[in-house]
């Protein structure tokens, strides 16, 4: 740090001899940057809204950045063939702006249809093949049930153990006419 300030000092303090060029200025409208960009020829662009789905993806894209690059002059220069060829390859119908084809609606609706058909034919093939319902599933079962859980005083509060409870409890399913046995009973009290 000493050094530096120094060194410094005696710079400033010796005569220069050496005189430093003089800067040189560059005009303001020579630093500009122009764009210089060959128009697109007419062949290139003509027809362009049948030709562009079957063009290769690569020529599609050249020919975008070319049009890209000539839009970046002034739009006057542009010839109208490219500011058409610009406007519809950028907002034209094709790709996800692509037209409806005629017919999508009752296919789709045909479709649907089918698939729901489908999912209730498979719904009710199984529940023809299916096997009888448990005997857990008949009001019988569920009305023992019921009485087991107020012997052993099941949900006290707000269940069928409660006062005043008025519910129908675990009874759900209909009358099977099932015989049911009587369970052992746990007589641990």
């Amino acid at each position: 740090m000493m050094r530096t300030a120094v060194l410094r000092a005696a710079s400033s303090a010796a005569p220069t001899t050496r005189q430093l060029p003089a800067r040189r200025t560059v005009p303001a409208v020579l630093c500009q940057q122009t764009r210089q960009a060959h128009a697109i020829s007419n062949p290139t662009l003509a027809d362009i809204e049948k030709r562009w789905e079957s063009l290769p993806p690569q020529e599609q894209a050249d020919l975008w950045m070319a049009l890209r690059d000539r839009m970046k002059v002034d739009w006057h220069d542009l010839t109208m063939q490219e500011k058409k060829a610009a406007y519809w390859i950028a907002f034209g119908p094709h790709g996800p702006r692509r037209e409806v084809p005629p017919g999508e609606g009752w296919r789709i609706f045909r479709g649907i249809v089918l698939l729901v058909g489908l999912s209730g034919a498979i719904f009710y093939a199984t529940r023809l093949f299916a096997g009888p319902p448990p005997k857990t599933m008949s009001k019988e079962w569920e009305e023992r049930t019921n009485e087991f859980m107020k012997k052993n005083k099941m949900e006290p509060i707000t269940g069928i153990s409660s006062e005043g409870y008025k519910g129908v409890g675990q009874v759900q399913s209909p009358a099977t006419g099932l015989e049911l046995e009587d369970a052992e009973e746990d007589d641990d009290e």
